[in-house]
């Protein structure tokens, strides 16, 4: 495109000086403005065809580009939207693991709890308290069963509320 636009710049600047010169026509032989402008303007005219051709190429590219690019975008929000439903996918299991183990957990907590009761039970059996280890160990269950279920519910609700959002 330089080299087009100084090619019309030199085509200015002959027509400019063959109009300074303010030829006279003389009968039955040509001017000199006559004889350059013969041989001057096909190469300007196809210059200028070249021109606009090359103008045109480069504004159907310039389409052409905005499509791939388009194309690459539609294709990048798919992989995005993909990525952030496996995300998704992964959050809902790791909060199911989870729901598991605090499941597991507390019955193991109260597993022990029970237990210790159990110990408690025996020692004061064994130190002459009228006291049926078994028996008050069974008891208890259902009690710390629902006594480490709110305790780990309450402190599931504070974690919550303490957490950034």
């Amino acid at each position: 495109m330089y080299r087009f636009s100084a090619t019309q710049a030199y085509n200015d600047l002959v027509q400019q000086r063959l109009r300074e010169l303010r030829e006279q026509a003389i009968p039955g032989t040509q001017t000199m403005g006559e004889f350059l402008q013969r041989r001057l303007s096909p190469a300007i005219a196809t210059v200028a065809a070249t021109a606009q051709r090359l103008t045109s190429l480069s504004q159907r590219i310039e389409r052409t580009s905005a499509l791939l690019r388009t194309r690459v975008d539609i294709a990048t929000e798919a992989q995005n939207q993909e990525l952030l439903a496996q995300l998704t996918r992964g959050q809902d299991l790791q909060l199911k693991l989870q729901s598991t183990v605090e499941g597991l957990s507390i019955a193991a907590i109260s597993y022990y709890v029970v237990s210790l009761i159990l110990y408690i039970g025996k020692a004061a059996k064994a130190g002459g308290a009228p006291v049926n280890p078994e028996l008050l160990a069974g008891a208890l269950i259902p009690l710390v069963l629902l006594g480490i279920w709110w305790g780990t519910r309450r402190l599931q609700r504070n974690l919550h509320q303490n957490a950034p959002h």
